[in-house]
Formats: C-alpha cells, structure tokens, sequence
C-alpha cells in the first residue's frame, strides 16, 4: 500500500487519526501525517476508512506495484 496526503488539502480535521489511530497521527501545526514506519499502512484494516473519513479527500490509499 502507499498512502499519499495532500497537505495543501487537508483541514486537520483528524478524522483518520481518529480511525486508525496505528497509522495516522497529526504534526505540531495539526495536519495529518503517517506515523513513521507506517508508510505502507502497517496491514491496518481501517486504512481506507481513515482515508474515506477525511471530509476533503486528502488522503489516497493505492496499492503497491512490485
């Protein structure tokens, strides 16, 4: 998986940080950002739901190609 997050987007609303919390966390200015390791979404199960819960869709999840 590969997470992408739009700052010039997001609100800081927390909404993924609130979903998946093992994913997602918000930086001193409180945007959203991926906790460090976690760039692959760490095999949450809430990671597309995180993503679909931010209210300005600045959060894409896409699958890896190897």
């Amino acid at each position: 998986m590969h997470i992408a997050i739009d700052k010039d987007l997001c609100i800081g609303a927390g909404q993924c940080a609130l979903t998946a919390p093992e994913v997602f966390t918000q930086d001193d200015e409180g945007y959203s950002t991926v906790l460090p390791g976690r760039e692959d979404g760490g095999g949450s199960p809430l990671l597309r739901e995180a993503a679909r819960a931010c209210p300005v869709g600045a959060i894409t999840v896409s699958e890896t190609v190897s």
